[in-house]
């Protein structure tokens, strides 16, 4: 706790104990808090000075890992990046929505690893493999505008708010979601990467790009400002050009 005034809050958190009960219910903590203390700071008091049976997931403290992500009066944040002080009356802390629960506010984020893997994010080169020579090791060279085309959307961390934002993910999960599109057209604008073909047989269907009725309620909660719906509009523009493409070839 810093030299600040503090203060005295109270935090209702949706617990799940499969091995007590089927039902989740809600508890009630009440802590002591200052300005700088960030949900995760309180979640942390809570485990290490009230009740150490509460589960949750967190690594960096810094937005970096996407960890701690939880439903914070029914929006999806980040522990680390919110703070109590932002809240005027009560603070319900709930798990991420669309996804199982597995105990308290852990997940079981599966589906959304699935979909990440299915985008094939990672560079893809068509070209032979060549034998790696350390006199004269090839190295891609890409301009600042180049890395700028796609730069944004790099910045994803995997934390899944966008998923538990988007209504249309929670209504039918095969729906390959905001994180995964964004990652796939970040890797479709590379200038190094020759993969983009590969990619559109999943973006281009109906559980891709086009399930999206834009909400756009995943740019608003994304902690990195990657802004998925603008990457799920560029790649059913992508999309469409590729299948008017296939029909005057074929």
């Amino acid at each position: 706790m810093s030299t600040q005034q503090v203060s005295t809050r109270r935090i209702s958190v949706k617990r799940y104990l499969p091995d007590n009960s089927t039902e989740p219910y809600w508890q009630e903590y009440e802590l002591p808090v200052d300005d700088s203390t960030s949900l995760l700071d309180a979640l942390n008091h809570i485990k290490e000075q009230l009740d150490s049976t509460l589960s949750y997931r967190w690594s960096c403290r810094m937005a970096i890992c996407g960890s701690c992500g939880v439903m914070v009066n029914g929006v999806p944040k980040l522990g680390c990046k919110t703070f109590l002080r932002d809240f005027d009356d009560e603070i319900r802390i709930e798990p991420l929505a669309h996804f199982p629960v597995q105990r308290d506010l852990v997940v079981d984020m599966e589906i959304f690893l699935d979909h990440l893997a299915a985008v094939k994010p990672y560079l893809i080169d068509d070209n032979p493999v060549k034998p790696f020579d350390p006199k004269a090791p090839e190295t891609y060279r890409q301009s600042p505008r180049q890395l700028a085309r796609y730069k944004q959307f790099a910045n994803c961390i995997n934390c899944g708010l966008c998923y538990s934002a988007c209504p249309q993910f929670g209504l039918n999960p095969e729906f390959i979601g905001p994180g995964a599109i964004a990652l796939g057209h970040r890797y479709n604008l590379d200038s190094r990467d020759h993969g983009s073909t590969q990619r559109m047989d999943e973006l281009n269907r109906h559980e891709g790009v086009w399930s999206c009725t834009f909400v756009g309620f995943c740019s608003k909660v994304c902690p990195k400002h990657v802004d998925p719906a603008a990457a799920i509009n560029q790649s059913k523009v992508a999309s469409a050009k590729h299948t008017l493409i296939a029909l005057f070839k074929g």
